[in-house]
């Protein structure tokens, strides 16, 4: 545990706030889940709940399959990082910070598909890692976005019909999949 510097009193009701600059490094926002841990020595911990990491060895099966069907590299992220990997060295992409570039596809519920159009922006979905994305889709799950599926492009310029139809289906089934 690293500590702050950073006293917070609980108020009658139990609360504590916790500071902008935490909140703003941890990337949690209002309403993003939290999961409380308590330690031998009394300390208590709050981590950032995924619930696309409870679903991490199905994950990871799923992007298998989705690497063989498509042979494309895979990523399934939560909101925050990479969760699982296939056709990529995993040690090279697991809990690596999805970018805002990503961020914001998975805020507007989108679905990406590289177009190969010359002056198109990429999208680059990992942070430290050049690679861009071939298709995108935002994992939603109760009508919370909950993550994404990526096809890294494999030396591709453009996705195909079949690339976005499977990342898409793979989204929804794993968003149909947290909430059952």
């Amino acid at each position: 545990m690293k500590a702050t510097g950073i006293v917070r009193r609980i108020d009658d009701l139990g609360r504590v706030v916790i500071p902008k600059e935490i909140r703003r490094t941890m990337r949690i926002r209002e309403g993003d889940p939290l999961e409380i841990f308590t330690d031998n020595e009394g300390g208590v911990i709050f981590k950032k709940y995924s619930p696309i990491g409870e679903l991490s060895s199905f994950a990871g099966e799923y992007a298998e399959v989705l690497y063989k069907v498509g042979g494309c590299p895979v990523l399934i992220c939560d909101r925050d990082s990479v969760v699982s990997a296939s056709g990529i060295p995993k040690k090279e992409v697991l809990e690596r910070r999805v970018t805002p570039m990503l961020e914001d596809l998975m805020e507007r519920r989108a679905v990406y598909s590289r177009t190969g159009v010359s002056g198109e922006s990429l999208l680059f979905p990992v942070e430290g890692i050049d690679k861009a994305a071939l298709s995108a889709a935002a994992i939603i799950a109760a009508g919370d976005v909950c993550g994404a599926v990526v096809y890294l492009s494999d030396g591709r310029e453009k996705a195909g019909e079949a690339e976005t139809k499977l990342v898409s289906a793979a989204a929804n089934f794993l968003g149909k999949q947290l909430e059952e």
